[in-house]
């Protein structure tokens, strides 16, 4: 069966479900690609980072994009893609909220998320304000 799109309603789904996804933005003019777990709340998607690359680059083009999918194998797959613009937590309240919801939503914390947890201070929160998604996908 050929990739066709999958409907919004699906994609949005694919999207609340998920809690790991591929960030993509540009950083010093090259795409950059990398794994980030997230939580979406049908307006944000909101993401947790230790600063580097990844914040330098959205915080000098704030445009960016998430990638899931739902992989049961090669000819059963959909991918979804959310775009959207960059926008960091500052408020204390708001991040302990936001780093609880993430932290529930992955079952093992990676050695970067614990030392996230023992940090909070450096800890950058942030969104995407969601703009636009899409989905497409292979079923046999």
């Amino acid at each position: 069966m050929p990739v066709g799109k999958i409907p919004l309603n699906d994609a949005i789904s694919i999207l609340e479900k998920g809690n790991l996804g591929r960030l993509g933005c540009i950083a010093e003019g090259e795409p950059y690609v990398i794994p980030v777990n997230y939580f979406y709340d049908g307006k944000y998607i909101y993401i947790h980072s230790m600063p580097g690359r990844k914040i330098n680059a959205l915080r000098s083009n704030p445009r960016a994009c998430l990638q899931i999918d739902e992989i049961v194998d090669s000819y059963n797959w959909r991918s979804v893609i959310a775009y959207g613009s960059y926008e960091e937590i500052s408020d204390e309240d708001t991040r302990e909220q936001i780093l609880e919801s993430i932290f529930k939503r992955v079952p093992q914390l990676t050695p970067v998320e614990t030392k996230m947890a023992k940090s909070p201070e450096k800890t950058i929160i942030f969104r995407l304000m969601v703009d636009q998604i899409t989905g497409v996908g292979e079923y046999w």
